[in-house]
């Protein structure tokens, strides 16, 4: 499978082919966009391509995390204010949205934003008009609304902590960025890209990773997503500067992973309980990584192994978003 690369966003595994043709087909409209994804899985970078092959592209892209300002702030940053608003208003100032005319705007983490200014939010996306702070003139505006989150938005509208009508609104093309665990074919692939980006800002001199290395890079869970990654491959391009990049280099948390530990490692009962559903969820997975990882990734051995027709294995890697090795080899044996 050839490399995707779109505004910076690298990837080459079926997950990522999924999220590549969805923002091929929604950048040629304008329709209200949706972005899920957890944290360091590169929503900002998502929003900003689609922005850049919209028809919209030549104009502003506007971003602002919803999460990150006071929310005494927080308005005046999206609507702007007139002077006398509030203590320290001494002059006028443009909002974001108006800032964002004509072109785009990238609401961040707005999931975490409060009920009244989910309200103007709303306001702005039926009719394209506000009232900056402390002011009595409606500005109009034309601007495209991307917004993302790492939190489970319909989940908050049932605990009444985010707007229904917004929600709906903003649901209009849904975009779910994979984790970067479920997306193994390309782990390797962004450790090479960020070894080349670092070498050449640090002049550093790393010719890449160890067999052992990168098994271990692939097994690894990666919490923090594709920032985590990055953020370890220029750390290890400052203090190696040369050679290899061995085993021995990585983190222990990393080295720890070099062998897969029995699916039911680990798993214990505290006295705060524990979700049922969730542990055998992620029993199962860890069995069938286990089996993948056992056979080269070949689903017929590894179907045998778990005592499982093929095609209700395929269905569960689908489920669980797993990834094959793709390599040559593995493009044949896995099409037995």
């Amino acid at each position: 499978m050839p490399k995707h690369d779109t505004a910076g966003i690298i990837g080459q595994s079926e997950a990522m082919q999924r999220v590549f043709g969805v923002m091929q087909r929604v950048s040629s409209s304008d329709s209200t966009v949706l972005i899920n994804g957890e944290t360091g899985t590169g929503k900002g970078l998502a929003a900003r391509a689609i922005h850049r092959k919209s028809r919209r592209g030549a104009a502003a892209f506007v971003a602002i995390n919803c999460g990150a300002i006071p929310e005494n702030l927080l308005e005046s940053e999206l609507f702007g204010h007139v002077r006398g608003a509030f203590t320290g208003a001494t002059a006028n100032k443009v909002g974001k949205f108006e800032q964002a005319h004509g072109g785009t705007i990238f609401l961040d983490e707005i999931g975490d934003m409060s009920a009244d200014l989910q309200v103007k939010i709303l306001r702005v996306l039926e009719e394209g008009e506000f009232e900056p702070v402390g002011g009595n003139r409606t500005v109009s505006v034309d601007v495209r609304i991307i917004a993302a989150t790492h939190r489970d938005l319909e989940a908050r509208v049932g605990e009444g902590l985010f707007r229904e009508d917004l929600y709906y609104r903003l649901y209009v093309i849904p975009l779910v960025l994979p984790p970067l665990r479920a997306r193994g074919a390309d782990v390797a692939l962004l450790a090479g890209h960020f070894l080349d980006e670092f070498n050449a800002r640090s002049g550093g001199a790393i010719r890449g990773f160890s067999e052992e290395a990168l098994g271990a890079l692939g097994r690894y869970g990666w919490p923090g997503n594709i920032r985590e990654l990055r953020n370890l491959i220029e750390r290890l391009v400052v203090l190696k500067q040369s050679g290899t990049v061995e085993l021995e280099d990585l983190p222990v948390k990393l080295r720890e992973h070099t062998e897969i530990a029995p699916a039911h490692a680990g798993i214990a009962l505290s006295d705060d309980g524990i979700n049922l559903n969730s542990a055998v969820t992620e029993f199962e997975k860890a069995l069938i990584l286990q089996s993948l990882e056992k056979t080269k990734w070949v689903k017929n051995k590894a179907a045998k192994l778990l005592k499982l027709n093929r095609t209700t294995l395929v269905e569960k890697i689908k489920r669980y978003q797993l990834e094959t090795r793709d390599t040559p080899s593995n493009c044949a044996s896995n099409s037995r």
